[in-house]
């Protein structure tokens, strides 16, 4: 493909307008105008729309109707922000998506309440979507009622993501299962709620909806493989933070547990001295980059992040070919293509 990325951004864009749209409207009515503004301040702020993108994709792609599907779109949006303005409370990050996060510009209290707002709104949303039989027919209330179930397991598996991600700070035996299934829970379990939501809304039997979830699934645990991956082989530029911002934060990713894992006794050490240490020179993070190399994590890295998105399209398999269909496999390279 000549630039399959632009493509991908044309895709999310042809959405984002419809699914801005139903946001803005269930945000409007919320007061008083701090807690609006609060609330509809990251949404404004150009995140790349893709997990809401996904719900209405994956719904055209198992013949559905997109209408049907744009409310639980933005639902899965709303749940996406409200993690973010809570996850930025508990890490103390003052920028956003390139601006002041909600509890910078409007204290914590007021963040609090905002992204608890969000999480409400998102299901009041999936309830409204249209039941009276002139859009959804007789199943309509079923759909509803498993796209319920979706979101709220979704909803508790980021919380319990979040939970592990805290709690593995300066635990240096992550095993690289627990790992995984932390970022199944914080990332990828919101990725797959909005394929398999796409596909409930879009009427799909069990097995193509469970197809859709493994499909959601493999893209969103490649999706953070790949940010590991980027903070240490990407530039700032295009990073938009600093390179190896994970090593100074002392975060454990997927290249710090493989080499953890491999590591001699001496690098090992050397390792975690470095991940411990609060005020890391750009030479220790060079080091720990060299550390990476010397046990071939980089590169295992990438490779686990591939076979994930070789997997999730093989998944795709299952539906008919459409343009729809081909946007979602465009989507899974995407994952591995960025850059930021």
């Amino acid at each position: 493909m000549g630039n399959s990325n632009n493509e991908v951004m044309e895709v999310l864009e042809r959405y984002s307008q419809e699914i801005n749209n139903e946001i803005e409207k269930v945000l409007s009515t919320i007061e008083p105008v701090s807690l609006k503004k609060a609330s509809i301040h990251l949404t404004k702020a150009g995140g790349k729309m893709l997990r809401p993108a996904l719900t209405v994709l994956v719904s055209e792609a198992v013949g559905g109707d997109k209408k049907d599907a744009i409310k639980s779109a933005a639902a899965i949006e709303l749940i996406h922000t409200f993690s973010l303005i809570h996850d930025d409370i508990m890490d103390q990050d003052d920028m956003r998506r390139g601006m002041p996060s909600v509890h910078k510009l409007w204290g914590e209290p007021v963040a609090i309440l905002a992204g608890d707002t969000l999480f409400s709104k998102a299901f009041e949303l999936v309830i409204n979507t249209k039941v009276d039989g002139t859009s959804l027919g007789n199943e309509s209330f079923e759909r509803i009622n498993q796209t319920l179930a979706t979101v709220a397991d979704a909803c508790v598996k980021i919380c319990e993501g979040q939970a592990f991600d805290m709690g593995f700070e300066g635990n240096f035996d992550v095993k690289e299962d627990e790992y995984i299934d932390m970022i199944f829970k914080k990332t990828a379990a919101l990725i797959a709620a909005a394929t398999e939501a796409g596909a409930i809304m879009g009427g799909a039997d069990e097995k193509i909806v469970s197809a859709m979830y493994d499909y959601g699934k493999l893209i969103g645990l490649a999706f953070q493989i790949q940010d590991d991956y980027l903070d240490v082989v990407s530039d700032e530029k295009s990073l938009g933070k600093p390179v190896g911002s994970d090593i100074t934060e002392g975060k454990m990713t997927l290249l710090v547990v493989k080499s953890l894992a491999e590591a001699n006794d001496k690098d090992k050490k050397r390792l975690i001295e470095i991940l411990k240490f609060s005020d890391t020179s750009p030479e220790n993070v060079s080091e720990a980059i060299d550390i990476f190399e010397k046990y071939g994590s980089i590169k295992y890295a990438y490779d686990v992040a591939m076979g994930n998105v070789e997997n999730a399209k093989q998944l795709l398999e299952i539906l008919d070919d459409s343009e729809a269909k081909q946007a979602l496999s465009l989507i899974a390279d995407f994952v591995v293509k960025r850059q930021n």
